[in-house]
This record gives C-alpha cells, sequence and structure tokens, in this order.
C-alpha cells in the first residue's frame, strides 16, 4: 500500500482500523505563525492544545501494538506535546534534539538551531529497533583510532546533527517553509521499520516520508490537507508508480 490522501488528517484517520501502522512520523504545524498555504498556524493556545490531543490520540489509536511514534516539534509547545503524549499510555524513548548547521536568525535572543523530535512506542518490551541499521562512525574509530571500537559504528546519539534543507540543495521543495531532510527520515525509517512495514505521515508536507519509503520499500499512507503540496508530493515521487487518492 502507498498513498498519498488529500484531506485533513483528523477525517482521514477515522477511516484506517485500529493497529494499522508499524511507524508514525509527525511533523505538525509548530503553531509559530508560519505561512502553509492558507493554514492558520497562530491558533489561540487552548485550540491548538486541543487539537494536537486529538490528531495524537488518532495516531495512538491506528498504531500497532508493537508500533513507534515520532513527533517533530519546536521550542514553544514541545513540552504539551511530550504531555499528550504520556497521556496515551505510550513509553518514552528519547528526546531527541535535531542540530542543524543552518540556524535561524532571531532578534532579541539567541539564534535558534535545533528541533526537537519525541521518541515513543506503545509497548516498552516489544518494539522494532534496527540499531545496527544507523550506525555511525565513532570518535574511537576516527580520532584514536582505537581497534577496541566496533567497525560498524555506534548508534547514533541523542543529538543528530543533520543540514536543514535549504535552497540550494538538490532536494529541495520550493513554497512550504519547514521541508524536512531526507537523510534525518531516512534515519528514522530504518531503526524504527521494516521492509514492508506500513508507516504513516498525517502532515505531509512536501512528501518526504513518501519519498524515503519509497526507497526504502516500506509501505506507507501520507495525508496532506493542501491540494498545493498534495501536488507537490505526487510529482516528487511521480518517477514510481503511486495509489494517488482524493
Amino acid at each position: 500500500m502507498q498513498k498519498v490522501i488529500l484531506g485533513d488528517c483528523l477525517s482521514v484517520l477515522k477511516e484506517f482500523n485500529n493497529e494499522t501502522f508499524d511507524l508514525i512520523i509527525a511533523d505538525p504545524p509548530y503553531n509559530i505563525g508560519l505561512n502553509y498555504d492558507g493554514y492558520n498556524d497562530n491558533l489561540p493556545y487552548d485550540k491548538y492544545v486541543k487539537w494536537s490531543s486529538q490528531w495524537i490520540k488518532e495516531c495512538c489509536r491506528v498504531l500497532k501494538k508493537n508500533g513507534s511514534i515520532f513527533v517533530v516539534m519546536g521550542d514553544e509547545y514541545v513540552a504539551e506535546i511530550n504531555i499528550i503524549l504520556k497521556k496515551q499510555n505510550l513509553y518514552f524513548r528519547n528526546w531527541i534534539i535535531w542540530y542543524y548547521t543552518f540556524g535561524q536568525n532571531q532578534r532579541k535572543k539567541f539564534n535558534r538551531s535545533h528541533t526537537h523530535i519525541l521518541y515513543y512506542v506503545k509497548d516498552k518490551n516489544n518494539f522494532t529497533f534496527n540499531g545496527d541499521d544507523v550506525r555511525v562512525p565513532s570518535k574511537r574509530q576516527l580520532i584514536y583510532k582505537d581497534k577496541r571500537a566496533n567497525p560498524k559504528g555506534k548508534i547514533p546519539d541523542d543529538v543528530w546533527e543533520i543540514p536543514r534543507v535549504c535552497g540550494t540543495f538538490k532536494e529541495r521543495v520550493k513554497g512550504h517553509p519547514c521541508q524536512m531532510p531526507e537523510k534525518l527520515i531516512e534515519r528514522i525509517v530504518k531503526v524504527a521499520s521494516n521492509e514492508g512495514d506500513y508507516v504513516l505521515d498525517p502532515f505531509g508536507g512536501t512528501g518526504t516520508t513518501a519519498s524515503v519509503c519509497k526507497k526504502l520499500n516500506r509501505n506507507f499512507v501520507v495525508i496532506e490537507k493542501s491540494e498545493k503540496y498534495y501536488d507537490e508530493i505526487i510529482k516528487r515521487i511521480s518517477q514510481n508508480t503511486i495509489n494517488a487518492m482524493i
């Protein structure tokens, strides 16, 4: 199953049975006033938190018992999102910091060069974690030339240094303010799912999750409410046959 669905995630998710997906990667609007093709990204606090609770609850319903969920969030609401996830009786694994080398210039405060990724699972004793698939070279290997170091490298720390997608990047899709890099999504997909597994992205954006899943032989459902961004997703992965639904 490889589907890109045009619609609101709350409505679309209700069409799926319980425990459908092995992995969920959610990068929702951060409610900081960005321009998302007509979406109001500046909701009142209570309204945004209520909406976040609703979509997280639906995501947890469709997540398999041995499934994992990663939620990407900015500084402003990450604490609230973390509490909402805990209230779903999920089990905390990591609070990952995505550090990017091209920071965002700010006025009258320090420049922002990070985003948060909350990693939870449904069953703390039974979930997919393919550590060997995401190993990176260690300092023991690179600096100290220590022969005792694992030749495959080490499992990454909880601070991921991965560049943001800038205008000159080959994978850049124009018109979206927050495109996720394939390298970051690839790490999540590799570590928390296997070939043939079902991956859900309820906020499709530019289709990075769909693009990565196709390359890694995962099934996927990507939901996007903007017709403009939906068209960009279809265009991005049009080199392969997909089942696009409206």
